[in-house]
């Protein structure tokens, strides 16, 4: 495996300049690749679009409503009877009735389960750090150029500055997985105490 660092930039002229800066301070091409990310959820890991094969919030929908079914049928099927003693109606008023209820109770079941799921999946992903889209810039380094690298991205304006390990091959991160959290790089000793004594 190989060690990788890499800055997101909002432009590709950004994100070429930076790499200008990387060649100057000793890195060599083959070892500097930069390519767009798409926003979360839009990286197309399936045939049919998307991140995931179905979406998590809607996994327990069938439990909500096999609830609401069974809660549904039994008050359509006290309605149905209601609605035969008070009024006469037909015994197929009844069944009509539970059958309705039913049907209504289900989609009130999964809806109520999928909007419980949806919460606590946007809680999650609040606490979990994601990949924002934008020019991806990755730099091959070895563990003593490792904080240099980071340095030179920051310096040129890189945000969300990582580090993983991966794959390098033909000059670029191919085993690159969007979906993936990043690991974040902290800044060197010397380094944070010049970002503070610029904002001092």
């Amino acid at each position: 495996m190989s060690l990788i660092v890499a800055a997101r930039f909002t432009t590709f002229p950004g994100a070429e300049d930076a790499a200008e800066r990387l060649f100057r301070a000793g890195f060599v091409e083959e070892d500097v690749s930069l390519f767009f990310v798409n926003p979360p959820g839009q990286h197309a890991r399936y045939p049919i679009g998307g991140d995931q094969n179905k979406e998590a919030a809607s996994t327990d929908a069938p439990k909500g409503a096999g609830v609401g079914v069974t809660i549904g049928a039994v008050i359509g099927a006290v309605v149905g009877v209601g609605i035969f003693t008070a009024f006469s109606a037909p015994v197929l008023v009844s069944a009509i009735a539970a059958g309705v209820g039913a049907y209504i109770g289900s989609l009130i079941g999964a809806m109520y389960r999928t909007r419980e799921a949806s919460r606590s999946i946007r809680q999650e992903r609040a606490n979990f750090a994601q990949r924002n889209s934008g020019v991806l810039l990755a730099v091959h380094v070895a563990p003593e150029t490792q904080q240099n690298a980071a340095n030179v991205l920051r310096e040129a304006g890189g945000a969300s500055i990582e580090h993983a390990s991966g794959r390098w091959q033909q000059g670029r991160w191919a085993d690159f997985d969007p979906t993936r959290a990043p690991q974040p790089v902290q800044a060197s000793e010397p380094y944070a105490d010049r970002a503070r004594e610029r904002h001092a």
